[in-house]
């Protein structure tokens, strides 16, 4: 651009169109900065979200906290480098967990402090870029406090994976903030800012990819037109970025998360209709902000009228048809619009398979209807009562029930049994929940009440793979192999990449006798989990199994060599030892046993049937004291077990 195109530009930037419905708000751009407001952005916030603090895991947490084989330096490049190593490509995103999990380990606390600094940081910039777009200090600071205490953002900043929510935002609103400058005054380096911003943005969460056309309506907002040279030519890059890392999302949402089969299969009719109900249901949700739940009911889309889509349409025609009076309104519904759009149901995302809606969709697209919000609410309250204090007056009345609401609604995320059970309240249909909450009670004992929810998510969804896989799981802790046999069938057909459905229906077969049927089963879990140490286990008893005595022994290598290969994945469990102790005394390699067997029962000294064997590796090597100290230990541990008393008589020379 010339040096006087360059003073043109200047010349028009100078004096910028502003929408009347701001104008009674409006304060000069250049206005200093609100720094105060960050420290009491970040204590409303931290007070708000107190019950929360401590939270637990919750649902995938636990995928997205770094995992063990992550945690090194060579785990960081795989990060970055390999499609696959995490949950989803966001490479920023799990970078920050590394950072957190080396600063803090598993304990949460950290990581909750973390989502809350960052949500109180994305309404601070949010308050910034509305100061830049002329809004006065207390429409933008009513703005921040909306944002930053409504209860439907409760979902994305107490829940840890969600991270990706409160981060991408930030630096989100930080490249909106700094285009804002470069539209203001067409200094190429806060354009770079900008791109650099958002290319971190997208690299934490691609659904910040529609902020580059949100910046487009902010333009016509603004200045009441487009213009291609000014408004469209410097976000070209961003347009690039933004389809690219769209297109990558939604690519492995299909292939890599699963967001694909029945429950995705939608007509074109269908997502248009899901879209209009899921659009006006996220906006009811910011109006209204009552009966959240972790998981609301999931629509039947052959149902479901296209009413609401034209109504939207209708709605939005009407709010452009009177923009020669107010742009605002028109403006801030496209850019609501945009920013919720990836999750309107034109897209695959798994999440759908539960519900196509949920609260943290709208995490940063309620930044538009709020800041509207703020702004009528302000220039309301300037009207009633002509003084500097009536939008903090009005900000207080708004904001104290909202942060009422957020700390009740934060209550729910304390732990995952009350988010279940508080879901399952408002949502009895909620089959994640019923199957969840039942895996939960089943580890903490509670086995009556597990087998009801997991048979409830089973009633309710029962082509659903994971359903039918732990029932049988189920089954087999309860000893009915035959009755599990089914469930695990059909889970391996309902989804043949559930590696566990694999691992278990091997685990059904060998136990009923079909060793040589159980063998592909556990070789299939290990082609899509090399890693998995029990798969490894189990394919080494089927072979032994099924090598049955020495004439066989090449079975029993095969069970050997599987062992070690578990033992090397996961040395701290005791089972491969064991089990490979038996095996090397079956091929006669009666010390290198021995060995084995001693290692299991000091990694698992509890455990009555792992002394038992012990003792029966050292009586078959005569060492008799030995073997009743080993027997009589596991008698202590488990006095019915019958196998360790007739082995205390043999060694004490009873027979």
């Amino acid at each position: 651009m010339s040096g006087r195109r360059r003073r043109r530009a200047g010349a028009a930037d100078a004096a910028p169109e502003r929408p009347r419905v701001a104008a009674a708000e409006a304060s000069p751009t250049g206005a200093a900065t609100p720094w105060a407001w960050l420290p009491a952005l970040l204590v409303l916030v931290a007070l708000a979200y107190q019950p929360a603090w401590h939270g637990g895991l919750l649902w995938d947490d636990a995928a997205h906290v770094t995992r063990p084989e992550l945690r090194s330096l060579a785990g960081l490049w795989r990060i970055w480098t390999e499609l696959g190593a995490t949950q989803q490509y966001y490479p920023l995103l799990h970078s920050a967990f590394w950072v957190q999990h080396a600063l803090w380990g598993d304990a949460t606390t950290g990581y909750h402090l973390v989502s809350l600094a960052a949500h109180a940081t994305a309404a601070w910039l949010l308050a910034l870029a509305l100061l830049r777009l002329g809004a006065s200090a207390g429409g933008a600071g009513l703005a921040a406090v909306l944002f930053a205490l409504h209860p439907v953002h409760v979902e994305s900043v107490a829940w840890i994976s969600e991270q990706k929510n409160t981060l991408s935002a930030v630096l989100g609103l930080a490249a909106a903030l700094a285009y804002l400058r470069f539209d203001d005054t067409r200094h190429e380096r806060h354009r770079r800012a900008a791109l650099v911003l958002f290319a971190l943005a997208l690299l934490t969460k691609s659904v910040t990819a529609l902020l580059a056309p949100a910046l487009v309506v902010v333009a016509w907002w603004r200045r009441g037109r487009v213009d291609p040279r000014r408004d469209l030519w410097p976000l070209a890059p961003f347009f690039a970025l933004g389809g690219g890392a769209g297109l990558l999302t939604a690519w492995l949402e299909r292939a890599q998360i699963g967001a694909e089969g029945a429950a995705f299969d939608l007509s074109a009719a269908e997502r248009l209709a899901v879209a209009g109900h899921a659009f006006w249901f996220h906006l009811g949700k910011l109006a209204w902000p009552f009966d959240l739940a972790f998981v609301y009911p999931r629509w039947d889309p052959s149902r479901l009228s296209l009413l609401p889509t034209c109504a939207a349409v209708a709605v939005a025609l009407a709010l452009f048809a009177v923009r020669a009076r107010t742009r605002a309104p028109f403006a801030a519904l496209a850019v609501y619009a945009l920013l919720l759009f990836p999750a309107l149901g034109f897209f695959n995302v798994y999440p759908f398979r539960y519900s196509f809606v949920a609260d943290h969709f709208q995490y940063l697209a309620s930044v538009a209807p709020l800041s509207l919000a703020a702004a009528a609410i302000a220039a309301a309250a300037r009207r009633a009562w002509p003084s500097p204090l009536a939008p903090a007056l009005a900000g207080v009345l708004v904001a104290a029930p909202l942060a009422v609401l957020t700390w009740r609604q934060a209550h729910d995320y304390a732990d995952a049994e009350r988010l279940y059970r508080a879901t399952l309240a408002r949502n009895p249909a909620a089959w994640l929940a019923h199957n969840n909450l039942g895996l939960l009670l089943w580890g903490d004992g509670r086995l009556a009440e597990a087998r009801g929810h997991l048979e409830e998510a089973l009633r309710l969804a029962p082509d659903v793979a994971e359903h039918r896989l732990n029932v049988g799981r189920l089954l087999l802790a309860d000893g009915a192999n035959a009755a599990a046999l089914p469930h695990l069938e059909a889970a391996v057909q309902l989804d043949p990449w559930l590696v566990s459905a694999h691992n278990n229906l091997g685990v059904a077969l060998l136990r009923l006798g079909r060793a040589e049927e159980a063998i592909p089963r556990f070789e299939e879990a290990l082609r899509r989990a090399p890693d998995l140490a029990e798969a490894r286990t189990n394919l080494a008893n089927a072979h032994a199994v099924a090598g049955g005595t020495l004439a066989r022994a090449g079975r029993l290598e095969d069970a050997v060599r599987h062992l070690e290969e578990a033992i090397r994945l996961d040395p701290a469990r005791p089972e491969p030892r064991g089990d490979l102790g038996i095996a090397l005394q079956m091929l006669g390699r009666a010390d290198e046993g021995l060995a084995q067997l001693r290692e299991a029962a000091r990694l698992r000294p509890d455990d009555a049937a792992m002394r038992n064997n012990l003792g029966a590796a050292l009586l078959a090597l005569g060492r008799r004291e030995e073997a009743a100290a080993e027997f009589e230990a596991a008698l202590r541990l488990a006095p019915d077990l019958a196998a360790a008393r007739d082995n205390l008589a043999r060694a004490s020379g009873a027979r």
